[in-house]
């Protein structure tokens, strides 16, 4: 087994931990420590809440959690020979659950506190929790169900340099002052109370979390970017803007449908992740890089038969027509797949959380067409205890009695 360098205790908080996870971005936030190319090592990593959330049946903890505390993230990690302009080469090689913790959790978050892709439409905290048995999953708030993982880390990347940050910061709050008093906001502007900068501390750490990123979006330096694909035997290759690379991780996920649409939208998790880095030099002006570029892992679970549902640019409250676009397009296949869903008996909150947990595929199908985009959603059949599709006799209601976790 590789040697752990990066530890997390889950019976204490973040904050207590030996070796500090940081959960901004910023140029400054030293290295743990730094490894010759290609050597394999194992770093663990905290579910994104840092333990917020529990596998119980209340979603008060999804309705309350402090989203100003996310994500927790384990590194920053340098290698040698990487410098700016280089490209860092990130084979992940194996990925799973902490042995003591083979649970998940997905949540629908409040609108006043994060939302989700269709907050108008499902605006209340909602929670269901998964077990992990095997390669495999289930969960006692919505059955019928069970699917294979595509375990990833939702959030992977390097840190910015200055120059970077303070561009990216700059586009977000002009972003931010075109409807400063939206819920949910516009986007996740610095903010200092709550931040953890790793290995700094005193003035330097207080100084720098002012300034520091949110973990929020993704941006040219990877992050946030919810790739399901990203499982065992992926490959990535990312931006170096700081000496050493300053490679971070977290946010793991056991399973995810494209667009991680419920926010808190996979199904979340603690774990680990094996990893070996390689460097190319210059590799960002030889491949004309600006966001990270990755090949899939060999290895994701194969359907054969999926239900697709389109969707078109026109909004479902008032037939307003959208010119080519494709968040319209794509929030009309979800809830066209959600109204499908619930014939069977499934709350509409359960059908949300099949779409952001399961490994459905989403797809821009045509975005050339004047003035609507066709966005597909793909539902893998298999992941039914029975069968879904249309036909002459029409739906027979399959699930009853069970719900997602609510608040009280």
């Amino acid at each position: 087994m590789p040697k752990t360098v990066f530890s997390v205790d889950l019976n204490k908080a973040p904050e207590d931990q030996a070796i500090k996870t940081h959960n901004r971005w910023h140029p400054d936030i030293p290295m743990v420590e730094t490894f010759k190319r290609g050597e394999v090592f194992r770093v663990e990593c905290y579910d994104w809440t840092g333990g917020q959330i529990g596998n119980n049946d209340s979603a008060n903890d999804v309705r309350d959690v402090d989203l100003t505390r996310v994500h927790y993230l384990s590194g920053p990690f340098g290698f040698e020979g990487a410098e700016p302009g280089d490209l860092l080469v990130v084979d992940i090689l194996d990925i799973g659950a902490m042995p003591e913790s083979e649970w998940g959790f997905n949540g629908l978050f409040a609108k006043e506190n994060g939302g989700g892709f269709l907050t108008e439409h499902y605006p209340n905290a909602t929670k269901s929790c998964w077990d992990f048995q095997g390669i495999y999953t289930t969960s006692r708030h919505i059955p019928g169900v069970r699917y294979p993982g595509i375990i990833h880390p939702g959030l992977i990347g390097c840190l910015p340099d200055h120059a970077l940050l303070a561009e990216a910061n700059r586009r977000e709050e002009e972003l931010v002052s075109t409807d400063p008093n939206r819920v949910p906001p516009l986007a996740a502007l610095p903010y200092s109370d709550t931040a953890l900068m790793g290995q700094m501390s005193g003035d330097a750490a207080r100084k720098a979390a002012a300034e520091a990123w949110r973990t929020v979006p993704p941006r040219e330096h990877g992050g946030n970017c919810d790739i399901k694909n990203l499982s065992r035997g992926s490959k990535v290759y990312f931006p170096v803007y700081v000496k050493g690379g300053g490679l971070s991780m977290g946010d793991i996920h056991f399973s995810q449908g494209d667009g991680e649409i419920t926010f808190c939208g996979a199904i979340e998790m603690a774990g680990w992740i094996d990893i070996s880095v390689d460097v190319i030099k210059g590799g960002m002006a030889k491949y004309g890089v600006v966001n990270p570029i990755f090949k899939p892992s060999p290895i994701d679970p194969h359907f054969d038969d999926y239900l697709i549902f389109e969707g078109i640019s026109v909004d479902e409250h008032t037939g307003e027509q959208y010119y080519l676009d494709a968040h319209v397009a794509y929030r009309r296949a979800c809830l066209n797949a959600i109204e499908y869903l619930k014939k069977f008996g499934y709350t509409g909150e359960q059908a949300y959380s099949i779409l952001g947990t399961a490994p459905v595929e989403g797809r821009i199908a045509g975005i050339v067409d004047i003035p609507n985009v066709c966005a597909t959603l793909a539902i893998p059949t298999a992941i039914f205890d029975f069968d879904i599709n249309p036909n002459s006799t029409g739906p027979t209601k399959q699930v009853s009695g069970v719900d997602v976790a609510r608040t009280s």
